[in-house]
């Protein structure tokens, strides 16, 4: 059983290209995990396990590790999620930082804070979680360490503190000036980075170095008043001292430690392991994890205890060929062995752990058992989904759930042969479970299977592994767009619904308004007065409701939002029950809908590309062409970055595009902004080629 105190939970996690997998690596070697370091570029990286990930040089799913680190003579635990970067794989960054206690997020030096980064450091926020800023890549042409920490401050509308400054003699990146030890720290070139120096700090740095120890002071003074007394009388301030403030105030989210290095090049990639242990928290330190009693309904806080009783999330489902299914769980308190029983409280089952393993990316080290403030993965559950709460059958707790986004995009498939479409069905369904971004729905007027996620690679990926996991040879269509309904007007509407066919019949008889709801999801508001429904009911209309939403009265494309009031109703005594009454709202939504001016909603995508300038006008034309609206364009580095919002359904195939119009001299990034009413003759093709 590790000390709690020295164990720390963390994710690495930027946009794509940052440097992401290249610095886990070395955290790994430099830690002694690994006795070579892995490149993305030869395709050979410990955390980019998967065939695709090594083929194309991304990061794909999460995958989980576990190091060992010295600071101070005292041993820490490392428990690492290495995230994707690209937008279409969000889903794996979300439910990593659901179960994360602090994380590091990457900067390029030369790209500064870009979409997905964004969409990355909000999700940290929305789950209150500490983090460092480590600035990478201050060996390349182009490198702004200052300008970056501008917009991370500026864009991320946070406080980030300065602890590092690069250290460049004759144009290159030797080292880095800790500014808090007033030292600089050399790395040697001809070992990998294994080793480095502390050394004086250089007589032509002082004067930066002075001016960053200065604003340092002054920033913490803001947030502790012994600081402040120090430093307005000029006394000295020992460096535990300045570690404590930052500490506290990292936990608490007030403040955001920079770093920089170069991890390609073996430099700096020590002292963020230093920062871990310093600047990030314990299970014991992190943000209180609520769970509710299912029995008395009572709110519990889950204290990181190994006596305590058991209670875990699930937060990640993977399907091993050698091992079945693994299931990746973050435990919050007590302690499990093999052999244990566990409750799901959502489906409310008992279910037995046959093997656990400690997690090296696809490797699995067997264990026999797991505490407090642990990752590890378990095999013998079987009937789980992502976000389910397993605990003690004795404290039924149940955590906070993991909101996932929903898919924007759609494929059609079918196997090539028709003997494998069983297979092809257990092959979605597996993948399924794994991605809860995932989406398998069957036409009704075709009967085609249908694919839905987050983008064309996305998508593509899926594919690629049906066709090499499962062994099977698919055919597909062309990408479609997952588009949304929404109704715009308020009506009154009343439904009856009656069956007799001889004994006992149907009943059911509702008076409700229906109408537009700003947030997402169904919004009811039940105001039958007198008994006129009984409340056994009500729920009955409300999943009618609900269960309406999926099919919109335009052109069937789910409903994202909506209030329905019931107003009133009457019920048989005899004749009535639940399922008439289901029935009932069901009829009631697709007669009134169509009364509501229902509108077609389009997903709107945040597009940017650097580009030359030479190929400026042709790429900014073909947006327009697009129905694109250009935000702004920016000059970096003899580059243009044009930012626009683009409709998805024009961005189709735009990398071969973009490579035919720039010479395969541009970039582009994509990710999804938000939803907006389609223009009427676009509305009317797409009806067209519906019918």
């Amino acid at each position: 059983m590790n000390n709690l105190k020295y164990t720390r939970n963390i994710g690495i996690a930027a946009h794509i290209d940052a440097g992401k997998t290249t610095t886990t690596e070395r955290i790994l070697f430099y830690s002694g995990i690994n006795h070579k370091i892995g490149e993305v570029h030869e395709g050979n990286t410990t955390m980019d396990w998967m065939e695709q990930e090594q083929e194309r040089g991304i990061t794909i799913t999460s995958a989980a590790t576990r190091c060992n680190w010295y600071y101070k003579n005292n041993k820490y635990y490392i428990n690492i999620i290495d995230t994707p970067g690209h937008v279409d794989f969000t889903v794996e960054v979300e439910r990593s930082l659901r179960v994360l206690d602090g994380i590091v997020i990457l900067f390029s030096s030369v790209d500064g804070v870009e979409p997905q980064t964004e969409t990355i450091w909000y999700q940290a926020n929305k789950y209150k979680i500490p983090r460092i800023g480590y600035i990478n890549k201050m060996d390349r042409k182009g490198s702004d360490f200052f300008n970056v920490c501008k917009q991370i401050k500026k864009k991320l509308n946070s406080n980030p503190i300065i602890l590092q400054l690069p250290l460049i003699k004759k144009e290159k990146f030797i080292g880095l000036i800790d500014i808090i030890s007033e030292k600089s720290i050399i790395w040697e070139d001809d070992n990998y980075g294994m080793k480095y120096n502390y050394k004086e700090i250089p007589n032509n740095m002082n004067n930066i170095f002075n001016k960053y120890k200065k604003k340092l002071l002054e920033t913490l003074s803001e947030y502790d008043e012994e600081i402040m007394n120090k430093f307005l009388s000029k006394k000295k301030i020992k460096n535990d001292e300045l570690i404590s403030v930052i500490k506290k105030n990292t936990y608490n989210l007030n403040l955001i430690p920079i770093l920089c290095g170069s991890s390609f090049k073996n430099k700096g990639v020590q002292p963020i392991l230093d920062a871990i242990c310093m600047f990030l928290p314990s299970p014991l330190k992190s943000k209180k994890i609520i769970g509710i009693n299912q029995i008395n309904k009572k709110k519990y806080i889950i204290k990181p205890n190994k006596k305590s009783k058991f209670c875990s999330l699930a937060f990640k489902i993977s399907t091993n060929k050698f091992v079945g299914k693994l299931i990746f769980f973050r435990v919050y308190s007590g302690t499990l062995k093999i052999g244990d029983y566990i409750l799901n409280t959502r489906s409310n089952k008992k279910e037995k752990i046959t093997r656990m393993y400690q997690m090296h990316a696809n490797k699995q080290i067997p264990i026999n058992k797991i505490y407090a403030g642990d990752i590890f993965a378990g095999v013998g559950l079987k009937d789980i989904k992502t976000g389910d709460t397993l605990c003690n059958e004795n404290f039924p707790i149940i955590l906070e759930n993991i909101k996932f986004p929903k898919p924007v995009m759609g494929i059609a498939i079918e196997p090539k042969f028709k003997y494998d479409i069983d297979k092809l069905n257990l092959a979605l369904s597996k993948i399924s479970e794994e991605d809860p971004t995932f989406k398998v729905k069957i036409d009704n007027k075709s009967g085609q299977i249908i694919i839905f996620g987050m983008g064309e690679l996305h998508l593509d990926i899926i594919i690629d592994r049906i066709k090499r996991e499962y062994n099977i040879n698919i055919n597909k269509g062309n990408p479609s767009v997952e588009y949304k309904e929404k109704i715009t007007k308020k009506i009154k509407h009343r439904e009856i619904y009656k069956k007799q066919t001889g004994g006992r019949g149907k009943f059911a008889d509702i008076l409700f308004t229906i109408g537009p709801y700003k947030k997402k999801g169904l919004k009811f508001i039940n105001k039958v007065k007198g008994g006129n429904i009984p409340k056994e009911f009500i729920k009955s209309i409300k999943k009618g409701f609900k269960y309406s939403m999926k099919v919109g009265p335009l052109l069937g494309y789910e409903i994202e939002s909506m209030k329905i009031v019931l107003l009133d109703g009457s019920y048989h005594s005899v004749d009535s029950d639940s399922l008439s009454f289901e029935i009932v709202a069901k009829n009631g939504f697709k007669k009134s809908s169509k009364k509501t001016n229902p509108i077609l909603m389009e997903p709107i995508m945040k597009l940017k590309v650097i580009c030359k300038n030479k190929n400026l006008g042709n790429i900014t034309s073909d947006i327009n062409k697009r129905r694109g609206i250009i935000k702004n364009i920016i000059d970096k580095n003899n580059n243009k970055i044009i930012n626009s919002l683009v409709p998805l359904s024009e961005m189709f195939g735009y990398v071969t595009v973009l490579r035919t119009l720039s010479s395969g001299n541009s970039t582009y990034n994509m990710s999804f902004s938000h939803y907006e009413e389609i223009p009427n003759n676009i509305l009317n093709n797409i009806i067209e080629n519906k019918i």
